[in-house]
């Protein structure tokens, strides 16, 4: 029995169970290996979870990785479409898409993927499990290439569909339970969608809107000041951090989150550590119109919008939630026109 999922908390095991009444036999292996592991150490909030303006519940990058894993392989029984799907996060290193951030990648939030090939290449033991069971490498590193696992947005795929679950369950906000997500995701099968590929969709309009709602709320939580300037402010940390040598590349993938932080409050420089202390300690953040002169100010722009219009089986012909409910169209159009002030600022400096 794998260790991961003997010490999983009860509330998870529950809604893993959910997603997969089975955990396929193959799947504990991949699982235990030191580059799924090191997941375990990285939080799906980006880093927003060590800062006191967020109240969330701690949720790893391999808990939303086996939870894709787990609804692909409910919907597919397929085991390299749902190998993809475990390893479509091992690249991430730590605050997760922070370091898209730092590298310019505020709307995609893709850069940290390219290493996928990479890292299970050069990892022994998933090579040896991939080689025993029969399965190429190209197969599995790209989760892309199976629409059930991912496809473009507005569409619904197994990633999206994880952690909006997880998300609006625990992660980020308590905007479900378990029984309503077990109701939900018992509406879900594949349809065939407008370019005559399969996509993830619902049963009936009501289940449709239900998600949709959520999944917009947490679309306006994803791109909220107070999430974008603290995902800016730990990518310029982290900058610091590297260009004083203080840390190197290497360290964003192989060191854990609660390592990193070690190192950013024992840091010699004592404006990075104090910068970071206020941010941690902070319960809100301040928001202007203008930039603000002295002080750390980020402005906000380039978000990338996390709106879903999923289809819906209706006298069997599919539709998008929004052609068919005037509620799901309102949803996603909060979402789409999203608004704030253009800067978030704290009081210190990070020059």
């Amino acid at each position: 029995m794998s260790h991961y999922f003997e010490n999983l908390e009860k509330k998870t095991k529950q809604y893993f169970h959910i997603l997969s009444e089975e955990i396929p036999d193959f799947l504990y292996d991949y699982v235990e290996t030191p580059e799924m592991q090191k997941q375990n150490q990285i939080s799906v909030s980006c880093g927003t979870v060590y800062s006191k303006m967020f109240q969330r519940d701690w949720y790893s990058s391999l808990d939303h990785s086996v939870g894709v894993a787990l609804i692909i392989w409910h919907f597919t029984k397929d085991k390299k479409q749902t190998l993809a799907g475990l390893f479509h996060d091992i690249s991430t290193p730590v605050f997760k898409h922070t370091i898209d951030f730092m590298n310019g990648d505020y709307e995609k939030q893709e850069f940290t993927e390219g290493l996928t090939n990479e890292i299970i290449r050069k990892s022994k033991e998933i090579m040896q499990y991939l080689n025993k069971d029969g399965i190429k490498i190209e197969e599995v590193d790209d989760y892309h290439q199976y629409p059930i696992a991912d496809n473009d947005r507005p569409q619904l795929a197994s990633d999206r569909l994880e952690y909006i679950f997880s998300d609006g369950f625990r992660a980020i906000a308590n905007l479900w339970n378990l029984a309503e997500i077990k109701e939900v995701y018992e509406n879900i099968e594949v349809l065939e969608n407008e370019q005559g590929m399969p996509e993830l969709g619902f049963r009936n309009r009501e289940m449709a809107e239900r998600f949709v709602e959520v999944a917009s709320k947490l679309s306006l939580l994803y791109n909220a000041n107070e999430t974008i300037f603290s995902m800016q402010f730990l990518a310029d940390i982290v900058k610091k951090m590297y260009e004083k040598n203080r840390i190197t590349m290497e360290d964003l993938y192989q060191l854990s989150e609660k390592e990193m932080i070690q190192k950013i409050e024992n840091c010699q420089d004592d404006n990075i550590a104090e910068c970071f202390k206020i941010w941690r300690n902070a319960t809100a953040i301040k928001e202007s119109e203008e930039k603000i002169e002295g002080k750390y100010c980020v402005k906000i722009e380039n978000l990338k919008i996390r709106y879903i219009n999923p289809l819906v089986k209706i006298d069997n012909k599919t539709k998008r939630a929004s052609e068919i409910s005037e509620k799901a169209k309102r949803d996603i159009e909060s979402a789409l026109h999203f608004k704030t002030n253009k800067f978030a600022y704290l009081d210190f400096n990070l020059e």
